[in-house]
């Protein structure tokens, strides 16, 4: 493993890494404050977020076509085609953002799902109403946060990700809480404070992008660009499979949480508590596995197809490594980080047996996030949602719901159905295997492929 491709993949990976462990920072903050002021208004947050949160990463990850895109012309040395890149692809954003308007404000199908008892549902939909103000200036931020990591400039994401950090606890004080005249809202307090943030964070970065000096050579605001359909139909062609691959793997986690919602709103808590553990563990191989793809992109645009290889794999072989120090650590202290969540000992329990799981689940969800984002940097989408789809949602879900919530023999195995939330995890844990697996044997045959040819 070259020392060169390592330093150059943690150098672009921690401030991303940072950025991203700040987006999540977020999560747990609600996550906290939600548990504390109340039981019911943590399920609240668990289950409204996974909906949301299913919708808004299917409509990022059509966006994240840009960073492939921007890469490889930057490493072709095409600065100035990048400013259109960015110009449709804020189109695109606004398009998206209508839609994802539209299916908050009428969650219907997520909610007939969950089943949830009257006042949970309640709230539920007042924290998505409030919520489904934040994705318009999410997405176009995100528009500005591929960009800037395909240039090799993550720096400034980190910056404007840790502004918006610093403003979460104070604006959900206000908000959950009716301080400073602000009426009390619990836990739609914590999405109003959201959607505020998303606002300035949006704000700040394209104001930078006007004003810094290093973001002119990609003239992002050379001139008034509309929609171009073929400009646009490029974009899509490589969004659109990666858009999908993230709502299979987000509406995986979504479904989970509401099938697990099923057995009341302490299973549900304690899920929320594990799988937003397994979501801020995740942080760190997606980041090595951005700064890869980022490498391989403007190594493939400046035809450089061995360098390209070996970035991904070196990006792999530091995300195991990183996983199993990670897993260990969650399965040795799962009781204590239970703990730091919830003050409830029946809830931390729970917790703390989930978190178990989260420990397994880590190393394969590591393996495949590097991967795929590799393959990203091929251009190459559609064969990873393809696996993801079987993976998934039929290995996954489906095999979460037969042993989680029915009743099927299987003693032989010494397991004993229903396994209710625990055998969600079970699935879960099967599912990233065979889907890790897959994907890092079709990355071993293009990389091979490409580097020949």
């Amino acid at each position: 493993m070259s020392r060169g491709l390592v330093r150059e993949l943690v150098r672009l990976g921690w401030p991303v890494l940072v950025a991203q462990l700040a987006v999540m920072a977020n999560s747990v903050i609600d996550t906290i404050m939600a548990g504390r002021y109340g039981t019911l208004d943590l399920a609240a947050v668990g289950i409204g977020s996974s909906i949301y949160f299913s919708v808004f990463v299917a409509l990022m990850g059509v966006l994240l076509a840009l960073t492939p895109i921007v890469a490889h012309l930057y490493g072709a040395g095409r600065h100035a085609d990048i400013g259109e890149e960015l110009r449709q692809s804020a189109w695109l954003a606004a398009a998206l953002a209508l839609v994802s308007l539209a299916l908050f404000a009428y969650p219907e199908p997520f909610l007939a799902v969950a089943r949830l008892e009257p006042a949970l549902e309640a709230k539920v939909r007042a924290y998505l109403h409030a919520l489904a103000w934040s994705v318009p200036p999410s997405l176009l931020f995100r528009v500005f946060y591929s960009f800037s990591t395909a240039i090799s400039r993550p720096r400034t994401v980190m910056a404007l990700t840790l502004v918006g950090l610093a403003l979460k606890v104070p604006l959900n004080a206000v908000f959950m809480y009716g301080n400073l005249g602000a009426p009390e809202l619990g836990s739609t307090g914590c999405a109003v404070a959201t959607a505020i943030i998303s606002w300035i964070v949006c704000a700040l970065a394209w104001a930078w992008c006007w004003f810094e000096p290093g973001y002119r050579p990609f003239r992002v605001y050379a001139r008034w660009s509309w929609p171009d359909a073929k400009a646009l139909g490029r974009i899509l062609s490589l969004g659109l499979p990666i858009g999908l691959t993230f709502l299979i793997d987000v509406t995986g986690f979504t479904f989970m949480a509401l099938f697990i919602a099923r057995l009341g709103a302490l299973y549900s808590a304690a899920h929320q508590i594990a799988a937003n553990l397994a979501a801020l563990a995740f942080m760190l191989p997606l980041a090595l596995g951005n700064a890869a793809s980022v490498v391989v992109g403007q190594s493939l645009g400046a035809r450089q197809h061995a360098r390209a290889r070996a970035a991904g794999l070196a990006g792999l072989a530091l995300a195991l490594a990183c996983a199993a120090v990670v897993g260990a650590g969650l399965y040795l202290f799962a009781d204590g980080i239970a703990g730091v969540y919830t003050g409830d000992a029946g809830l931390r329990r729970v917790a703390a047996g989930l978190i178990a799981f989260v420990a397994v689940y880590h190393l394969f969800d590591a393996v495949q996030a590097v991967v795929v984002n590799v393959l990203r940097g091929y251009k190459r989408a559609v064969v990873p949602m393809l696996i993801y789809a079987v993976a998934l949602w039929g290995v996954g879900l489906g095999g979460g719901y037969v042993i989680g919530l029915t009743s099927v023999d299987l003693a032989w195995l010494g397991l004993f159905t229903p396994l209710g939330a625990p055998g969600f995890w079970l699935a879960a844990i099967a599912s990233l295997m065979l889907a890790s697996s897959l994907v890092t044997a079709y990355f071993l045959r293009v990389s091979r492929a490409d580097s020949v040819n």
